[in-house]
């Protein structure tokens, strides 16, 4: 059985729904401080199997330790953690603690049932921002701008060391911004208040319940004064997850730490993303500049060769197409 651990519904609901049509049994663990037990029902409906389901905190080391006791865990996937940039700056002190001590509680358990081989869910915020990007896996990574990027810094260590003195098996996941959702559409990304993420915000100004679309500051050193990212469709994403987990299962008893970028190889900036939105839906976009948020850097994205080479693993699916199908399913399912 596989342990699956976050605090976002949004990818552990595509990740078991990967998982289990793959013929794997898991568990998950949430304390749905950022998500809903309904999304348990939307993964049944897709794949005719109830996933089994604990709420419970990575901070928690006695809850964690229950799921070990009561389930024969061979590995876990871990995405439990806060996540975003500009609140990591405001809060990082609860950063360090969920993250970083919450990772500690977990993999002490781990080891102690002798569970040692993990996905982990990093981030190219780890990477060092004055390096040019594109970013590959032996690009520096520690000179982070923020505490959420130093948490996965930290975290990557931690795994580094285990792998080298434990014998963890460790896929090492870095990679930016998911979006869009499942074919079902009955798992989508659909934050409260404004989105920490690019996609939905433009979804909720393009169909009128945000005002108006935020563009943190337009005069980076980029092709249009706006940030560059790389985005990446969440179904591809989980995909290389699945391929991740079958590189660690045939990876034998062997210790291993092999870091590997997930994207789709074309980068896109806040203004292209805005510009594609309106093609699609046949109006503008409301938006205005306002200040840099903290954290934030001005291009950020990454080679995925390795992955490809290693991995088998390439993104199937566009930016554009992610934006389509995110407009359709608005469309389709007006509040």
């Amino acid at each position: 059985m596989l342990l699956l651990t976050w605090w976002t519904w949004y990818i552990w609901s595509h990740a078991a729904v990967t998982f289990i049509e793959a013929g794997y049994d898991i568990a998950i663990l949430d304390n749905l401080s950022n998500s809903s037990k309904e999304v348990l029902k939307h993964i049944e409906n897709i794949t005719w199997k109830a996933p089994k389901f604990y709420e419970a905190d990575i901070r928690d080391k006695d809850a964690i330790e229950k799921i070990f006791k009561e389930n024969k865990i061979d590995g876990v996937i871990h995405f439990a953690g806060l996540k975003a940039v500009w609140e990591s700056c405001d809060k990082p002190y609860e950063y360090y603690e969920n993250n970083v001590v919450g990772s500690n509680n977990l993999f002490e358990i781990m080891e102690k049932y002798n569970c040692k081989d993990i996905i982990f869910s990093s981030s190219a915020t780890v990477y060092d921002p004055n390096e040019n990007p594109p970013f590959i896996e032996n690009t520096p990574t520690w000179n982070t701008t923020n505490p959420y990027g130093t948490t996965k810094f930290i975290i990557e260590n931690m795994l580094r060391d285990l792998a080298n003195h434990r014998d963890f098996r460790v896929a090492n996941l870095r990679y930016f911004n998911p979006v869009w959702a499942h074919e079902s559409w009955l798992i989508w990304e659909d934050p409260n208040d404004i989105p920490n993420n690019l996609l939905p915000y433009i979804m909720k100004v393009a169909s009128w319940e945000l005002p108006e679309l935020s563009i943190y500051w337009d005069d980076y050193d980029t092709i249009d004064g706006t940030g560059v990212r790389d985005y990446i469709h969440v179904v591809d994403l989980v995909e290389a997850h699945l391929d991740a987990w079958k590189y660690l299962e045939n990876s034998g008893k062997k210790a291993v730490f092999e870091s590997f970028n997930l994207w789709t190889g074309t980068w896109t900036s806040v203004k292209e993303m805005i510009a594609y939105t309106e093609e699609i839906i046949w109006h503008p976009l409301n938006h205005e500049i306002v200040e840099r948020r903290s954290g934030d850097i001005a291009s950020a994205y990454c080679s995925p060769i390795k992955a490809k080479e290693i991995l088998w693993w390439k993104a199937k699916l566009t930016v554009k197409q992610a934006i389509k199908d995110s407009w359709n399913f608005i469309q389709t399912n007006i509040r």
